[in-house]
């Protein structure tokens, strides 16, 4: 298992590298180009730039999160191939660099979707978020709060120019019923696994957050059903999972440890967050300690090892805590505290098994 830590880069991020360095255990950061908008080639020099700050600093740069994937792509329209055409570019440009493997995911609008990004805890933390109710109110309202809470960073998923134009996106996805959207990622997929062949870049699908539809919104990877469908659909090693714990254990019929059993062997990178839920169907992020959720943390972990797990892991969304002012979700106490949560599951299950 490789320990990585996501990273918004220079000037967009309260954390740096020299902060990060400091975390036992951690050898790459996960990095993307935030200021390129969904359809735009990731040219050479600025990759350049990040690798100079990424490696500079000690660090590896095999995972991006997230080149993402143009609406265009989604929706299915005429000109989605010149996109893809740009995204093949782009692909060809970061192996040049030595990535390995690359994020996205395929949800249409809105990426990660929550009513609270400083929802109080009660313990003096703050954490992001679903209140179920409140999904079903005005679309732009909830864009609104989340945009005017970002603390001047950019977000994936969340760009203000997307944003700004919601109207228009909604009506041009009213003929994308699921069975479309789904033709829409496999055509995208078998267009790209070419490249991927040549460049020996494995595509990572994150999975749809949270795992039901919103707004009248379709989602497509919900459950271990849909994520098997999806491999099957492109069944090339190069078509993998990136596994969130937190966005399938919003859904507590999901058992996160059985998906990880199933899939590991097309899981390319691991997100781990824990996730407690409410009888009401809200439900809040929380610390990674196993007792402090509902997703099984314990239970992920121990199906990672059992499945000999070699790729890439990062702990997912963490609290607020200590006085923090940071990014929603992404600050660098808990997320720190994450990760020696997770190497504590990790060295002790190789010492059960006689391997330290």
């Amino acid at each position: 298992m490789q320990m990585t830590f996501r990273w918004y880069g220079e000037g967009n991020d309260s954390i740096t590298p020299e902060m990060i360095k400091q975390i036992p255990g951690v050898t790459g950061l996960v990095w993307a180009l935030h200021d390129k908008q969904a359809g735009e080639v990731w040219t050479v020099e600025e990759i350049e730039e990040a690798r100079k700050q990424i490696e500079g600093a000690g660090f590896n740069m095999d995972v991006v999160e997230s080149v993402n994937v143009h609406d265009d792509i989604k929706i299915g329209l005429p000109t989605r191939d010149k996109y893809i055409e740009n995204y093949k570019t782009t692909l060809k440009n970061l192996a040049q660099f030595g990535v390995k493997v690359v994020t996205y995911n395929f949800m249409p609008i809105f990426d990660w979707t929550r009513t609270d990004l400083f929802h109080p805890m009660g313990d003096g933390a703050t954490a992001l978020y679903y209140e179920k109710s409140k999904i079903q109110q005005d679309y732009k309202e909830m864009a609104d709060y989340i945009l005017g809470n970002l603390h001047g960073m950019t977000f994936p998923g969340w760009e203000p120019e997307r944003m700004a134009k919601l109207d228009e996106l909604f009506e041009a996805y009213k003929p994308v019923t699921k069975e479309k959207l789904w033709e829409n990622l496999k055509y995208f997929l078998e267009a790209i696994m070419p490249t991927c062949h040549e460049t020996g870049i494995k595509m990572a699908i994150h999975q749809d957050d949270p795992p039901w539809d919103i707004f009248g919104l379709p989602r497509l990877l919900v459950d271990k059903e849909s994520i098997g469908r999806f491999l099957n659909m492109v069944d090339d090693d190069h078509n993998c999972l990136c596994l969130c714990s937190g966005s399938l254990g919003a859904n507590p019929k999901n058992n996160v440890a059985d998906i990880v059993r199933t899939y590991c062997d097309r899981i390319a990178f691991a997100h781990v967050r824990n996730v407690k839920h409410f009888d009401n169907g809200d439900f809040t992020e929380a610390s990674h300690r196993d007792c402090d959720g509902d997703v099984g943390i314990l239970d992920i972990m121990k199906a990672y090892h059992d499945c000999g797990y070699q790729g890439y892991m990062r702990p997912d969304h963490g609290r607020h805590i200590w006085g923090e002012e940071c990014r929603p979700g992404y600050g660098l106490y808990d997320r720190a505290l994450g990760i020696m949560y997770l190497w504590g599951c990790w060295d002790m299950l190789d010492k059960t098994e006689g391997k330290v």
